[in-house]
């Protein structure tokens, strides 16, 4: 089913009311049971709520500490009038990760992954098995099928735990039986149901959440975003599928055409890949092993151009074990990955058909990368691609209890780091006093992630933070700045680790170590080199915040985001490798984009494709874009 302007208005209805019954859901509790109002900020103390269960006192104590760790992230001076739109971002992170949950299980209904537990409701076919087996043990049938679903949830969350870890700030809360009905009944509608089987959907689900209202009264209120939040909402766009293969095609499609000097499906499966028909590449390179290959989209949304990439990864791997069974073990280039330790396809796999049953698995853990600096974004993401995992699973027959476990993704959300000073101090009691230090200054290198996520160039400074800490100890530190960071972000994860799973800990000490990992994975990401950089980026101004510091990184883009990520993006190449973007046209032509023009597009790359698509295109976006592609050069 195509994704045509009937359908999105199909699904856009759908979300809009799920999320009205959701949200209203959701402000009652964390008001009426929990004692968080909505409307003026108060908090009522907990001995004040005597009517709460143990299960619910240990939610309201949560849902505090949740409050306190946001506060903290902002900067913000406690008030009852602060508070409110943190308490407005609490219930609006539930209500958004219900949604996507219940979506999840449909979809996997769809991919053969789970037997019908969501599309018939409290009659389908997994709750009734998961009843008999229970038995009267859990109650009356809502009491019970909340259960079903919180079992599932538990199930999911060792491989997308962004989504469906119970102990997420995020799943804290979940929807009375009768609301849930009602979310059930309008997910399961006639018209809506073939949708679950499409991978775009989630995609939409995450696009229609915020209204077409939310973002005009942003834009109405500051010409420049204001937060990161609006930031995200306001360049909210989905790119046209046709856009997508272009992209990719000319990109990730096109270093592999070259590098098999032709001899690849990918001529005739990529219909937009520009090549002329008696073509044949000039610099053929020794192809590279599959599993080395790196592709990103900085500003990643619900990863549509992943999802396409994935289908033609499928290929890239199917013919490198052509290759290595023609050419030998050995045969497969490894150098750009010296330390991963990789061994040949065919020492790796028995045969091609246990190597092709892993190759969904190795796309997400080795290929695709992605970061966002809205976490609902890093959530949709994630799922995304590991229902495609799925789909590529069931086309292929492979049952559920015979697909490889996917153990990492690399999609990361660009997230605050932790500003709880007093957690920050009693977490640096535990370690050494140069890791303690290292720890502190990290954090610091990190402020601004919320609003710059990649465009903040933490790898660039952290050589000489490296050199701060250990430099002046003489002999007992002789290693590259690289290896010592690895050894000592080693050190830091594990400690971070324990200290969140530690008997003591408090919840907001486990958010405080979330957040500092979560800072750590985007500071690898940024020292990696990519292949590919694929990417919708934000346009327009940035957030007030940081304007002053992307004009001092980046001089000749700060007049508007895009040109800023198209910089970026070339820097976290590889020579040789490509980015394509969709933006606006208009830093190709206006006065001041010259510098950008003649020192970014000409001086660091080469320009060899692009399509003037004027209006129209990004949804309600009023800008005429352009998709291109730049290759890097030396």
């Amino acid at each position: 089913m195509a994704f045509d302007d009937k359908t999105r208005g199909r699904l856009q209805k759908l979300v809009t009311e799920c999320r009205g019954l959701l949200t209203d859901e959701f402000r009652i509790q964390v008001q009426q049971t929990y004692g968080l109002d909505p409307h003026t900020g108060d908090v009522t103390p907990l001995e004040r709520l005597p009517h709460l269960s143990a299960a619910e006192r240990d939610i309201a104590e949560v849902l505090r500490q949740t409050l306190d760790h946001y506060l903290a992230a902002d900067g913000a001076a406690e008030s009852m009038a602060r508070r409110v739109p943190v308490i407005d971002r609490i219930v609006r992170e539930q209500a958004f990760t219900v949604l996507n949950r219940l979506a999840a299980l449909l979809m996997m209904e769809a991919r053969g992954v789970l037997l019908p537990a969501v599309g018939q409701g409290q009659q389908s076919k997994a709750f009734e098995l998961y009843k008999f087996a229970a038995g009267s043990a859990l109650g009356e049938t809502g009491v019970a099928y909340r259960h079903f679903l919180f079992s599932l949830f538990d199930e999911f969350s060792q491989e997308l735990p962004a989504l469906f870890d119970r102990f997420a700030p995020q799943c804290r809360l979940f929807p009375r039986e009768g609301a849930l009905l009602q979310v059930l009944t309008a997910l399961n509608h006639h018209e809506i149901q073939p949708l679950w089987a499409q991978d775009e959907t989630i995609g939409w689900i995450y696009q229609y959440f915020n209204s077409k209202e939310e973002r005009k009264a942003m834009r109405d209120a500051s010409q420049a975003p204001r937060d990161s939040r609006e930031l995200a909402v306001r360049n909210q766009f989905f790119t046209p599928r046709y856009v997508v293969e272009f992209l990719v095609d000319n990109t990730l499609g096109r270093l592999w055409f070259d590098a098999t000097v032709g001899q690849t499906s990918l001529r005739e499966r990529c219909q937009y890949l520009l090549v002329k028909p008696d073509e044949q590449p000039f610099n053929a390179l020794r192809l590279r092993d599959p599993r080395t290959l790196k592709l990103l989209d900085p500003a990643c949304g619900s990863m549509h151009f992943g999802l396409y990439a994935f289908d033609l990864f499928l290929t890239i791997y199917r013919e490198a074990w052509d290759w290595e069974h023609t050419h030998g073990a050995g045969s497969l280039d490894v150098s750009t990955q010296p330390s991963a330790g990789l061994l040949p396809l065919c020492r790796t796999y028995a045969d091609q058909q246990a190597y092709l049953r892993d190759v969904p698995r190795l796309v997400i853990e080795h290929n695709i990368y992605g970061v966002d600096i809205d976490p609902r974004a890093a959530q949709i993401a994630s799922l995304a691609l590991w229902l495609r995992a799925q789909r590529a699973w069931h086309d292929e027959g492979i049952k559920a209890n015979a697909r490889p476990e996917i153990e990492r993704s690399h999609i990361i959300a660009a997230t605050a780091p932790p500003a709880e000073k007093e957690l920050r101090e009693q977490f640096s009691a535990q370690l050494d006093s140069l890791d303690a230090e290292l720890f502190t200054k990290t954090l610091q290198l990190l402020k601004g992630v919320p609003e710059l996520g990649v465009l903040l160039q933490v790898e660039r400074d952290l050589p000489s933070l490296v050199r701060e800490v250990f430099g002046e100890h003489g002999s007992l530190f002789q290693d590259a700045d690289a290896e010592q960071w690895r050894k000592a972000e080693t050190r830091l994860r594990a400690a971070l680790t324990d200290f969140a799973q530690a008997a003591k800990a408090t919840y907001q000490g486990r958010l405080f170590a979330q957040d500092a990992l979560q800072g750590l994975r985007l500071i690898d990401l940024c020292r990696e080199e990519f292949d590919v950089v694929v990417m919708n980026p934000p346009f327009g101004a940035p957030a007030m915040i940081t304007k002053d510091a992307l004009s001092r990184t980046y001089p000749h883009g700060k007049n508007d985001l895009l040109a800023v990520f198209v910089e970026r993006g070339i820097n976290l190449l590889r020579v040789g490798g490509r980015l394509g973007a969709i933006t606006s046209r208009t830093p190709f032509f206006l006065a001041s984009f010259e510098q950008w023009r003649k020192n970014i597009v000409l001086g660091g790359s080469e320009a060899v494709a692009m399509a003037d698509l004027g209006l129209g295109v990004m949804d309600d976006a009023l800008v005429e874009s352009a998709a291109y592609v730049l290759e890097r050069d030396s």
